[in-house]
């Protein structure tokens, strides 16, 4: 399997001295997901989505993509995930019966490392996934545990410490710990990998879970975590317009700039005590 750092050669500039260094780099390669359903009787294939990535947790990408897309609706839906035609393809079959709506995969099919679904989103197509507004505003997170999280995140990014240019997303619960931690190239690409791991263990919906996420809180990193469950988004840099109406609209707790021991509540505030 691709590894997730390459070794580089580089020149390196500083002051008035100029010197040949060994660096690490994360890889950015592209996985296509292939998805394998049933129709009429018959089995049939078709390219979900082709992603530039981090290669690792390519199983959990998929299904978190596939779940966050509406494709699938439960781990009970696949029959088998795997890895085909070299280490840049993964197909994921799903059981027969299972009905496939492949609207959503019209609106995306190619995604960089950076945009993910650029331009696509709407709040009519969180209604057409069956997605509701929270109705509870449970569970409860101390600000104390939330401005521990982005420290522990941090601990937790194992390929960062080599390269310094991954994205990292966790889902954590109300004490503070964490329940998954993914790195990728890209933003989105690590928060369908948590999606996906929760998939697998048969923790969707998160409903006691919120979900960290390194950079900005975009309206796509917004969707991902209403669709799995998750009442809380918090991110270290600021939201989107979009992000903000879309956690006002659907009961959505987001937190921006959680640094040090500061942040914002944009939408949710009752579920954060002090």
């Amino acid at each position: 399997m691709t590894g997730r750092t390459r070794a580089v050669d580089l020149e390196r500039f500083r002051a008035n001295l100029r010197e040949t260094c060994a660096d690490r780099v994360a890889v950015e390669e592209p996985l296509e997901i292939r998805l394998g359903f049933e129709t009429d009787g018959e089995r049939h294939t078709r390219t979900a989505s082709i992603t530039m990535r981090t290669p690792g947790d390519d199983a959990d990408l998929a299904t978190g993509f596939l779940f966050a897309e509406g494709i699938v609706r439960s781990r009970d839906d696949i029959a088998v995930v795997k890895p085909c035609d070299g280490d840049n393809t993964i197909r994921v079959e799903l059981e027969d019966g299972i009905a496939v709506d492949l609207a959503p995969l019209e609106r995306h099919f190619y995604t960089t490392s950076s945009c993910g679904v650029c331009g696509k989103a709407s709040l009519d197509a969180i209604y057409v996934n069956g997605v509701r507004p929270f109705s509870h505003s449970t569970p409860v997170f101390d600000a104390d545990v939330l401005v521990s999280i982005p420290d522990r995140l941090r601990n937790a990014q194992s390929t960062f410490d080599k390269t310094g240019g991954l994205h990292a997303a966790a889902a954590f619960d109300a004490r503070g710990k964490l329940i998954v931690v993914r790195e990728d190239v890209g933003r989105h690409n690590a928060v369908d990998k948590v999606v996906g791991a929760l998939l697998a263990a048969g923790r969707l919906p998160a409903a006691d879970l919120g979900l960290m996420v390194s950079g900005r809180a975009s309206f796509e990193l917004t969707q991902k975590a209403l669709v799995a469950g998750m009442p809380l988004i918090a991110a270290v840099s600021a939201p989107s317009s979009l992000a903000v109406e879309l956690a006002q609209e659907f009961n959505v707790t987001l937190v921006g700039f959680l640094r040090d021991d500061t942040f914002n509540v944009y939408a949710g505030k009752e579920r954060i005590k002090k």
